[in-house]
């Protein structure tokens, strides 16, 4: 008897077999929001995908397979489309956000008094136009405009930014002078995102938060024939506990880190729709590596919060394959907690074991250190260093520890389904106490045997097996060890008979057991 630890996921809604193209691009911009499929109209759905960031100027980051548009000269001219009303004296300024920057970099109006924004949004996610330390915010979706109003009472040089997550750390701020050059009063400094304090002062820990619960794990498809496969999942911002003392607010898929688990089988055609909550402050969006077609997804499904976007694809190639958010900061996303892993079975399915695990690993970035009890924030410099705070399995320390430990009885055949979602490390995956009998490497159809640690990307994942031959608790570890004491630990309790013919202990050392 096959048994799912952790969670249980009821079986996908099969329905008749269809035979669609393999991306269906109509399909895909039908489901979205009107601005969204406009822009992506506009924009073109053809070309090579750019891939690469650029902070400051010239290219934006874009891992969507769009064009941003013109890139924006390092120094442009302030702007001159400013009017001045003669019967309010309100200022205006008109702007337009692009993927990711405001056009122009530098704005000036002449004296200080209320001003209205015409905010032009030609990207193709939300954005919006806030000025530091100042009450007021125009706002816009794709392919949208919006109004808003500011009432600058004095002088100087302000700070503009897009307050939308991460798209501040992404490029979008622009300067704006009051009166002749801003006199020589600073408002508040532009540029990129503060240094990060040595010692940040924690505002105080979510009260009665639990850490998130176990990612779902999906069934086993077996045996049967190509179909369509429908899949829906939710975009979630969750504040939970992710150390002892320490609350964060997680990006997920359905409200899990990892997102759950979807099994389809080679040939399926899936339609996948995506949603993103409500209660969302940011655009989210999908890029899943088991696609043949542009963006993974990604490009049609750049959803603001309260809106939905849906398409489908063939699943062509078996195997294992990470899905994570891909709106930009796309590392941004990932650190929050938004990847998962799509397991696509060969023809006739996997061979049959006792137990089967869902466990995938991250690199979280905070803007305190794990001595700091209280609510933290995401610290864009340390994941651009690529110096993580926590690195740990299932989205939070302990998740597979203690109470929480995966079960299993001595002779069970064993797999585990391991991703790394990162955005940055490379895990070297080990499992103390044990040798994996099969690994496919990198979620390939082939395995190699008998291996002892394998080398898993960030963005990749692997399959391994093994049978439980003793009783005891197996250390499930990144073997770069030093994140061992960044929270990368599990267990796998083993219960049965002892077998001293593979296994006894002679004489304990004074230390105690441990190591391997």
């Amino acid at each position: 008897m096959t048994v799912l630890e952790p969670g249980a996921h009821p079986p996908t809604d099969l329905q008749t077999l269809a035979t669609p193209p393999l991306f269906n691009r109509e399909e895909a911009v039908s489901g979205m929001s009107g601005g969204v499929a406009a822009v992506l109209g506009v924009a073109g759905l053809v070309g090579a995908v750019i891939i690469g960031f650029a902070y400051g100027t010239g290219m934006r980051p874009n891992m969507l397979g769009f064009n941003p548009g013109p890139r924006m000269p390092a120094n442009p001219s302030q702007s001159t489309a400013r009017t001045t009303d003669s019967r309010t004296e309100t200022q205006r300024l008109d702007v337009t956000a692009r993927d990711f920057a405001f056009s122009p970099a530098k704005f000036s109006i002449e004296k200080p008094g209320p001003i209205v924004v015409n905010f032009t949004n030609a990207g193709v996610v939300e954005h919006d136009f806030t000025i530091t330390g100042v009450t007021g915010r125009a706002h816009a979706l794709p392919a949208s405009k919006g109004t808003g109003t500011f009432d600058l009472t004095k002088p100087g040089t302000y700070a503009v930014m897009c307050s939308i997550p991460g798209h501040k750390e992404a490029g979008m701020v622009a300067t704006l002078v009051v009166g002749e050059e801003g006199g020589t009063r600073s408002v508040a400094a532009t540029g990129s995102a503060p240094a990060v304090a040595a010692v940040p002062t924690m505002i105080a820990a979510k009260p009665g938060l639990a850490p998130l619960p176990a990612p779902q794990i999906a069934l086993p498809i077996g045996a049967r024939e190509a179909t369509t496969v429908k899949v829906d999942l939710e975009t979630r911002e969750v504040s939970a506990l992710l150390a002892d003392g320490i609350t964060y607010t997680y990006w997920t898929f359905n409200g899990t880190v990892p997102g759950p688990m979807i099994r389809v089988r080679q040939g399926d055609t899936v339609e996948l729709t995506l949603r993103n909550s409500a209660q969302s402050l940011a655009t989210h969006s999908i890029d899943l590596h088991a696609v043949t077609g542009q963006g993974g997804g990604a490009a049609f499904t750049q959803i603001a919060p309260g809106t939905e976007a849906t398409f489908k694809f063939k699943a062509l190639n078996p195997g294992v394959y990470v899905f994570h958010c891909a709106t930009p900061m796309v590392a941004h996303h990932i650190s929050n907690g938004m990847y998962g892993l799509i397991v696509v079975e060969p023809p006739g399915g996997l061979a049959p074991v006792d137990r089967e695990y869902y466990i995938m690993e991250g690199d979280i970035y905070l803007n305190g250190n794990r001595a700091q009890p209280g609510h933290q924030e995401f610290a864009v410099e340390k994941m651009l260093d690529e110096t993580p705070t926590y690195v740990v399995f299932n989205g939070s320390v302990g998740s597979l520890t203690g109470k929480n430990a995966l079960k299993a009885k001595a002779g069970e055949r064993i797999r585990i389904f391991f991703g790394v979602g990162g955005p940055n490390l490379t895990s070297s995956f080990h499992v103390i106490g044990e040798i994996f009998d099969r690994v496919y490497a990198e979620g390939a159809s082939e395995f190699n045997t008998n291996v002892q640690t394998t080398m898993v990307p960030a963005g990749g994942a692997t399959v391994v097996e093994f049978t439980t031959e003793v009783p005891g608790t197996l250390t499930i570890v990144d073997h770069s060890l030093g994140r061992l004491e960044k929270g990368a630990a599990g267990q796998i309790v083993v219960e049965g008979d002892p077998r001293p013919e593979i296994f006894q202990s002679i004489k304990t050392g004074a230390g105690g057991a441990g190591g391997h």
